[in-house]
């Protein structure tokens, strides 16, 4: 067993592990780190509790297995001693007693003993140190979890440790004593700390492997033995008398006729993870001032995560007091002598393990619960959902190198909105981005189309115009055809505005950027536009840095368009606003109205060519497709808002133009000036 020293009593499997923190919440030692989303358990910080293999819901957990270690020392051809927990009444309920060491004889050991009479004799022990008047104050070494905890995690304590090994080394050093150096010795219970303190220094040759209750029935599963199939046979000497009691809570003071009196305070027994942190924190404090702190990790050995039954606490404890009094039959004592025993070292020495980690500085802290979110005392929420009591405990481990900030419910939560509200608006966006690429598509095809058709038209329509005008002018006087021939030249004319809108939608000009005191250009180009009767025009500038790189005269297009749609849709009484404003590197050109609005049906609609909603020979439906082409000539983008239905409130329309204020030549040549 001692190249268990190098492998991790527990570990996690990671496909099972579903990062719940129920094993670092239960973790008295806080031995396992959340990293990258998984639980890991640290080896030189466990103590071999068995706490987080016991509350796994989804069995991740896994204990260094022993069994082939013990198939090859049984093969070995050497005299090999199974020394067997008093605990094993509440775990083999199948087995009589009888049965059972039949079955470890089938499994190969040549002889099967109880630990409880190592018990007895450390009970005696017990006993001894009390009854010194040297005033020391002791904690019981009986538990090798407890013991790891000391050292590992209290190392000024290490001095206070009971200087007397545990029952199983006990019974170890009396079956070698009695049966000679050479007998191999197998320890078999349902403690998993039992594995690790095989490997410490001064009992290291004492027991040779450790096997729990669980890994037992393992190797009689494989065996095809069954209490049915096995011969009855009585443990081998020597027997115990009241150590049988160890694995129950207080059973050591029982059988070391040890009182835990309230008014004496001489002896305090502690048994579970909930319990033995806070008492030796105490004990340590002087708080608790008891000669003797009795310490067990579990609620008494019977309730060791090595253990597969499923029985009740009551249920295991009755199993091993009726096993303890027909044993005993009225003699505590057991019917055998220890006297021989009585020479046997009983003494070991401990050695601190300090694995403290230094707590972080008040500002170092801060900033961790900043970083999840924790500015101030009222954001501590201390709801347990990362495994650690308070929020403080949390950034403790988070510097420590123990808990990530994800562990925590309420940020993770938080972090969760954001990502939702962020990818809506990247949806959002991504939606409005294909849209409008859909939308240049359709103008790209159709403004090669219009182009091609302008190309056609435009020769043979101003041959028709030019001999319309001639023929109007040479029957002027004649009343019978001039009508006619005005109607003539006025469509030709249309045709021809048509056409050269057509061309103007068509065209791949470039954008000229000029440095434009964007205000002023608003401001002239309504000085030429009066409005109809009835229907007020006003500007707004909120501009504090007036100029931008735009192109001036595409600009004052989408203006003209913009704003004559809008005297358009107004009925008198109602009023057009111009309002520039900006925000950090763009500008914005919002032209509003308290016109009719467009209806919704319509508004996927208005930036398509031919598209119009004035009556017939009123408009050509191109203002808006060309007004769309040069602000994404200039890299903007146009926005509309409108409402028809006087039910839900004020109609009109506002359109927002909004243009980057440097033009995309500018704005690479600041990048690369690192401006």
């Amino acid at each position: 067993m001692n190249q268990a020293a190098k492998i991790p009593l527990v570990t996690t499997i990671p496909e099972r592990c579903r990062v719940c923190y129920t094993c670092v919440r239960e973790c008295p030692a806080k031995a396992i780190r959340i990293a990258v989303g998984q639980a890991e358990v640290l080896p030189d910080r466990c103590i071999g509790c068995g706490k987080c293999v016991r509350v796994c819901s989804q069995h991740a957990k896994q204990v260094y297995d022993s069994t082939q270690e013990v198939a090859a020392i049984l093969e070995s051809g050497a005299k090999v001693a199974a020394i067997i927990a008093p605990s094993f009444p509440a775990e083999f309920t199948e087995y009589t007693p009888g049965q059972l060491v039949g079955a470890l004889s089938a499994l190969g050991f040549d002889l099967v003993c109880e630990v409880a009479f190592g018990a007895d004799l450390v009970a005696v022990e017990y006993k001894r140190l009390l009854d010194r008047e040297d005033g020391k104050r002791y904690i019981a070494t009986t538990c090798p979890a407890i013991v790891a905890y000391v050292e590992r995690y209290w190392p000024d304590l290490v001095p206070s440790l009971a200087p007397i090994v545990s029952p199983m080394v006990a019974a170890a050093r009396g079956l070698r004593a009695l049966h000679g150096e050479d007998l191999h010795i197998v320890f078999i219970g349902p403690c998993i700390a039992k594995k690790g303190e095989l490997t410490g220094d001064s009992v290291r040759d004492d027991v040779d492997a450790a096997l729990t209750f669980v890994e037992l029935r393992g190797l009689l599963a494989r065996a095809n033995l069954a209490p049915a199939t096995v011969g009855t046979r009585e443990f081998d000497p020597p027997r115990p008398g009241l150590g049988a009691l160890f694995p129950i809570g207080r059973g050591l003071l029982q059988a070391a006729d040890l009182s835990e009196d309230l008014l004496e305070g001489d002896v305090v027994a502690v048994q579970g993870g909930e319990e033995f942190v806070p008492a030796i924190r105490e004990f340590q404090s002087g708080t608790l001032d008891a000669r003797l702190l009795e310490v067990l990790a579990c609620e008494g050995c019977i309730m060791g995560p090595g253990m597969s039954t499923g029985a009740s606490l009551f249920d295991r404890r009755s199993r091993v007091s009726r096993y303890v009094r027909e044993r005993v039959n009225g003699n505590p004592r057991g019917d055998v002598d220890l006297a021989p025993l009585g020479s046997v070292d009983l003494c070991r020495c401990f050695q601190a393990q300090d694995r403290r980690i230094a707590a972080p500085s008040d500002n170092e802290l801060t900033r961790i619960l900043a970083r999840i979110g924790k500015r101030c005392p009222d954001d501590e929420l201390n709801c347990g959902a990362c495994g650690y009591s308070t929020c403080r405990e949390h950034a403790i481990a988070i510097y420590k190198g123990l808990a990530e900030s994800e562990m925590c419910l309420p940020y993770a939560i938080d972090q969760l909105r954001t990502t939702v509200q962020d990818l809506a608006e990247s949806h959002e966006e991504l939606a409005r981005t294909q849209e409008a690429l859909r939308h240049s598509e359709r103008l790209a095809s159709m403004g090669q189309l219009a182009a091609g058709i302008a190309h056609e038209l435009n020769n043979p329509l101003g041959v028709v115009l030019m001999f319309a005008h001639i023929l109007r002018d040479e029957h002027a006087k004649d009343p019978e055809f001039s009508e006619d021939l005005q109607i003539i030249t006025e469509e030709a004319d249309r045709c021809k505005k048509i056409v050269a809108g057509l061309l103007h939608f068509a065209r791949q000009n470039k954008v000229q950027f000029r440095s434009v005191d964007v205000p002023d250009l608003v401001d002239r180009c309504l000085a030429v536009m009066r409005p109809p009767d009835g229907v007020s025009i006003q500007a707004e500038h909120r501009m504090t840095s007036d100029r931008a790189e735009i192109d001036p005269d595409q600009i004052t297009q989408v203006l003209t368009n913009l704003v004559n749609n809008a005297y358009a849709a107004t009925p008198p009484g109602g009023s057009v606003t111009v309002t520039t404003e900006e925000d950090g590197d763009q500008i914005r050109i919002i032209v509003t109205d308290t016109g009719t609005g467009i209806p919704k049906e319509n508004a996927a609609k208005v930036f398509e060519p031919f598209f119009t909603t004035k009556q017939i020979g009123k408009g050509t439906g191109l203002g808006l497709a060309v007004t769309y082409g040069i602000v994404k000539m200039h890299r903007g983008d146009i926005h509309v808002e409108s409402n028809a239905d006087p039910n839900s409130g004020p109609t009109g329309t506002t359109i927002t133009v909004t243009l980057p204020r440097k033009a995309e030549r500018q704005q690479q040549e600041a990048i690369g000036s690192g401006k």
